[in-house]
């Protein structure tokens, strides 16, 4: 099955190619840089040039659908933030996707609505507020807390405060009084990484993974398989009340009193973990793309490690006081299974009969021991080809508030 991924430069992204190549599909992806993640693996056969999605999603959208006939794509796969726009105008895809009905994505897309829904399901959050004016913030003292921007991807719109003052000043950097922000109080506990594909509401795969190390962005450098079954439940719950459909993930904080959870994303992150774990997340999305009904897939096995060297690599460069030291120990431990690599398996760019894989990591590697500070562009160039900008969400909301107009005005 030839097979087109909505963007190339995310870490979802290449690791669903992996995924998809074991699987025996042949993989094309959509970017709009060149040299994205992506294309440094055998299982890519092709990239395609398209427009930069965050700011001008209707462009991309073109574009990709353009590609998809051209090129005779059996299956458009949402791999990134473009799910939004997939959703939005599924009307238009002349190839088959999976995508969750609009309405459904609107009440988690955003970081505002996101909370509302969980609230409206019943769902454990830490103590939040939604502020649409400054006078909205005094009212709330549980500090450290968070200040999350509507629209925002991989930590890049969100602030830790612990005091007043800094609530104040970050509401302002990131919303208020124009668009509001939420405000979260900190939970304390390891973070986990939840996901799930649905079939029009009905569970039908998931997983969950603790965070061990962080990485550069806020992603897992090394993550474990932790499957609890209350978190299965509460992702039940959730996908249910949404009536959702195709892949959704949760971000969670463990803490003595049970999950509690900070984040929805409306896409699949990440899946290679769960892969390793026994759970295929990805075989579902094509069986719900072709109209099938995926029967429910055995929970994962817990105690799965593995690690994105890459993140690894990056965040050393970026924290330690003593950055170049730090890279060249890591790629040592890495490659003698040491520290937090022993036992775990890579699974960004598994090397191992896939030669082009080692590129990224060798390139990032080589950067930051020359000019520790090069992690950045490595950073905000992957971040930058995939995020949805607060422009180009509200673009996307006009078009489509636009359609429904029009297709009321026909019915009536």
């Amino acid at each position: 099955m030839r097979i087109l991924l909505s963007e190339g430069s995310g870490l979802t992204s290449r690791q669903v190619a992996t995924c998809l190549g074991e699987l025996g599909h042949e993989v094309e992806v959509l970017s709009s840089t060149p040299l994205c993640l992506a294309r440094f693996t055998r299982h890519t056969a092709r990239v395609h040039r398209v427009p930069p999605f965050g700011a001008h999603p209707l462009a991309w959208l073109d574009a990709a659908i353009a590609v998809a006939r051209r090129r005779r794509v059996e299956v458009l796969l949402p791999t990134q933030e473009q799910i939004a726009v997939l959703a939005a105008s599924a009307a238009r895809v002349p190839v088959a996707t999976v995508v969750p009905p609009f309405a459904a994505l609107l009440r988690v897309q955003d970081k505002l609505s996101a909370s509302r829904t969980l609230a409206a399901l019943g769902l454990p959050q830490p103590r939040t507020i939604i502020a649409t004016r400054e006078d909205d913030l005094g009212r709330f003292d549980a500090f450290p807390a968070f200040v999350k921007r509507p629209v925002s991807t991989a930590s890049s719109g969100v602030r830790r405060v612990v005091d007043p003052a800094g609530l104040l000043r970050a509401g302002r950097e990131l919303g208020l009084p124009a668009r509001g922000v939420v405000v979260q109080a900190q939970a304390d506990g390891p973070l986990v990484m939840v996901q799930g594909v649905a079939d029009r509401g009905r569970l039908v795969a998931w997983h969950a993974t603790r965070r061990v190390r962080e990485g550069a962005g806020g992603g897992a450098a090394v993550k474990e398989s932790l499957p609890l079954p209350q978190i299965r439940e509460h992702l039940a719950a959730l996908v249910a009340g949404l009536g959702w459909h195709g892949a959704i993930a949760l971000d969670a904080i463990v803490t003595d009193a049970g999950p509690t959870y900070v984040d929805v994303n409306p896409r699949l992150v990440e899946p290679r973990n769960a892969w390793l774990a026994g759970v295929d997340l990805v075989a579902p999305m094509l069986a719900l793309a072709a109209g099938g009904h995926p029967v429910e897939a055995a929970p994962p096995r817990a105690g799965i490690r593995s690690h994105q060297l890459l993140l690894a690599v990056l965040e050393a460069a970026a924290r330690a006081s003593a950055p170049r030291r730090a890279v060249a120990r890591e790629l040592l431990e890495a490659a003698r299974g040491r520290g937090s690599y022993e036992g775990s398996v890579e699974e960004l760019t598994p090397a191992r009969g896939d030669p082009l894989a080692v590129i990224p990591v060798a390139v990032a590697a080589a950067a930051t021991l020359l000019w520790p500070p090069a992690w950045r562009r490595f950073v905000s160039a992957s971040v930058g080809a995939y995020a949805l900008t607060t422009d180009g969400w509200e673009e996307l909301l006009a078009r489509a508030t636009a359609a429904v107009a029009r297709d009321h005005a026909v019915r009536g």
